[in-house]
């Protein structure tokens, strides 16, 4: 790290950052001079910081404020090094760090943390998770009031109706997604597709698959990389569930398979139809989906996109090459096997989607679960058990589920429920107006 400094003396400031349980970085921004330090020492915050409310607020009664004398904690970097902000106007480098104890232990309120607990339970089978995402979002032009669909810089004109895979509507931003490109480039993030959505304005980005770690700390920079990208161009880029009524949401589809410690694919067994692990890591999501619902859509406007018939998976079930099912077993060669988990919106945490499902997935193997028969046709024209699309029963769920206590440590899932019910009374009092102006930009 200290070499890419020397490499990079044309950086003028740093910014250290931690991913908190909304998935916000939270850190601070230093001379370029007194980066070495940092990154051979890390630095430290409030453990309090890692779980704010979505305003950025501490949690009421959360006994990691005044309870314990709001004690800090020490952020150690990640391994990733520091990054480009191409966003920025000034030559800029952020460093991701995560959360331990003044004593050394993993922080149990780091989402980085609770995803790398979930990885050691593989490793511990010699097992090693491959993990790709989709991530779809809008760029929304929100500089009058409400939000609109944005201008074609070419043109001028708006564009008010949805366009799927359209180039037109790519080459319309050309210039927005080259400097995307670059910037992942930059920022090693192996952004592959984008394609135009179902929503107007609305796009989607395919990250190659790699190391599930890496795949969350892609995803987690990629979100911000959007968000500052699309200001530099006079747009926002909003990875809200649901930013428009009338229009598709935002999801964030991740692909997973496992590798052996030969380097084998564990759901490969040569046919069409997947070994006996891949069932069984299906019929642990499936189990779980009810109680996991508050990771896959963790704030009040993320149920807005759970709507029959809109692009978003309502029935718990599984299927082979069919999007409207939860889970999808995408076809093509055996040896490339894999599980696409398609029930999370946009809006959600990295860390914690991955790690959810990749937990869960490894309770079906070790319970050998089976799952039910793989449907056939449109799932909501289907009679299925059913996503919560209540967030207070979510948050309920979550807090009680035994299964989510085997995924994540106690005091990450008294955070996250601390958090959630605290956001919950607040936005209880917005109208739809100041919901929007929150989401918006944040998520």
């Amino acid at each position: 790290m200290t070499d890419w400094l020397a490499e990079n003396p044309h950086v003028r400031t740093i910014r250290v950052a931690a991913c908190d349980l909304n998935g916000q970085a939270r850190g601070k921004r230093l001379p370029s001079r007194f980066a070495g330090k940092v990154a051979e020492e890390g630095t430290r915050f409030p453990l309090s910081v890692l779980n704010l409310d979505i305003w950025g607020e501490d949690i009421e009664d959360s006994p990691l404020v005044f309870e314990t004398g709001d004690a800090d904690g020490v952020l150690r970097p990640t391994g990733r090094g520091f990054v480009p902000m191409p966003w920025l106007e000034a030559p800029t480098a952020l460093l991701p760090l995560w959360m331990f104890t003044e004593g050394g232990a993993p922080f149990e309120g780091c989402p980085r943390q609770a995803l790398a607990r979930v990885l050691e339970a593989y490793a511990a089978r010699g097992w090693r998770p491959q993990v790709a995402t989709e991530l779809e979002f809008y760029l929304v032009d929100d500089s009058e009031p409400g939000i609109h669909a944005p201008r074609s810089p070419r043109s001028g004109k708006r564009r008010e109706a949805a366009e799927i895979l359209s180039l037109r509507t790519l080459d319309a931003f050309d210039a927005f997604f080259t400097d995307l490109y670059d910037a992942c480039e930059a920022m090693d993030i192996p952004a592959d597709a984008a394609i135009s959505e179902a929503g107007m304005g609305q796009f989607e980005v395919n990250l190659i698959h790699g190391e599930a770690m890496k795949a969350a700390d892609d995803a987690w920079l990629f979100k911000l990389l959007v968000k500052g990208m699309a200001r530099r161009h006079g747009l926002a880029g909003s990875f809200m569930a649901k930013p428009y009524e009338e229009h598709a949401g935002n999801g964030l589809h991740v692909h997973f398979s496992v590798l052996d410690a030969n380097g084998n694919n564990v759901f490969d067994d040569g046919s069409t139809g997947g070994s006996g692990f891949l069932h069984q890591a299906v019929a642990g999501c499936l189990a779980a989906l009810p109680d996991m619902t508050l990771i896959l859509a963790p704030h009040g406007n993320s149920y807005d996109r759970m709507v029959p018939g809109a692009h978003a998976p309502t029935g718990i079930c599984w299927a082979r090459e069919n999007r409207t099912a939860a889970i999808r077993i995408p076809g093509g060669s055996p040896r490339a096997r894999r599980i696409e988990h398609r029930v999370a919106g946009g809006d959600i945490n990295p860390y914690l989607v991955i790690a959810a499902v990749l937990g869960t997935a490894l309770q079906g193997i070790e319970e050998q679960l089976s799952p039910p028969l793989p449907i056939t046709g449109n799932a909501y024209d289907q009679s299925l058990p059913q996503i919560p699309t209540c967030w207070l029963g979510a948050i309920d769920a979550f807090e009680t589920s035994p299964r989510m206590a085997r995924v994540f440590p106690r005091g990450l899932i008294r955070n996250l429920v601390m958090t959630k019910r605290q956001e919950a009374r607040r936005i209880a009092a917005l109208d739809a107006e100041a919901r929007l102006a929150l989401y918006l930009d944040t998520v």
